[in-house]
């Protein structure tokens, strides 16, 4: 975990334990098979956590792996139900597609055991990185300070539009009807039936409830 003055990472001569080419979905899977703080080597297609840390999206997957050495940064990562998330999970309509049409319905989430919000809403957003979509839409996202962000989208029809020009800036928030704040867990009742769920950027079914746990350095990326 990042402290606040503290440097994020350690200079390191060691060589990966793994290489990982492609997207979240791929690095998060890699992850999930590889030991516990296990230096991975990231080649990152179509990355949003890359973008977070300033990795460029350009490998392909036959591009050659570079010479070990360089910054082992530690990486969080998001335990949601049985799936392991490194960028975000959004339950609901992804904020850069919420429109006017978007029904609310009635959410219940859970902050660290504590009641964070309850009532209409459309979206759930639980994040360890920054970018969605390519857009900047949780501005305080860090994927190594130990903590993930919430947001709760409870916009009416007529604020949606406004809040999509916003957020390639990342200046949608602060605004009264997107609560924001950040968690270790984060438990959500949907009420009315299943909203869709959205792993590092894949779909993953429809739930009526959603558990997520934070599982701090889990991993560290050699960069």
């Amino acid at each position: 975990m990042i402290r606040p003055g503290q440097e994020w990472g350690q200079a390191t001569d060691a060589g990966p334990d793994l290489v990982v080419r492609g997207d979240d979905h791929d690095l998060a899977e890699a992850v999930g098979r590889a030991p516990g703080d296990a230096l991975i080597r990231f080649l990152p297609h179509d990355s949003e956590l890359a973008r977070a840390i300033g990795l460029a999206n350009s490998a392909t997957r036959d591009a050659p792996a570079p010479e070990p050495h360089g910054i082992a940064l530690p990486i969080d990562l998001i335990r949601a139900g049985d799936d392991l998330v490194v960028n975000a999970a959004v339950l609901g309509v992804a904020p850069p597609h919420l429109r006017a049409h978007h029904r609310r319905r009635e959410v219940q989430v859970l902050v660290d055991g504590r009641e964070f919000f309850r009532g209409a809403a459309t979206t759930v957003v639980i994040a360890n990185g920054q970018f969605i979509t390519g857009a900047d839409l949780v501005p305080r996202g860090h994927p190594g300070d130990g903590w993930c962000e919430v947001q709760v989208y409870a916009l009416t029809p007529g604020e949606r539009r406004a809040m999509r020009r916003r957020l390639p800036g990342g200046v949608h928030v602060p605004h009264p009807r997107i609560l924001s704040g950040r968690a270790r867990t984060v438990e959500v009742t949907v009420t009315g039936g299943g909203w869709p769920l959205t792993v590092d950027g894949r779909p993953h079914g429809t739930h009526t409830a959603l558990r997520t746990s934070l599982i701090p350095g889990a991993f560290r990326l050699l960069v």
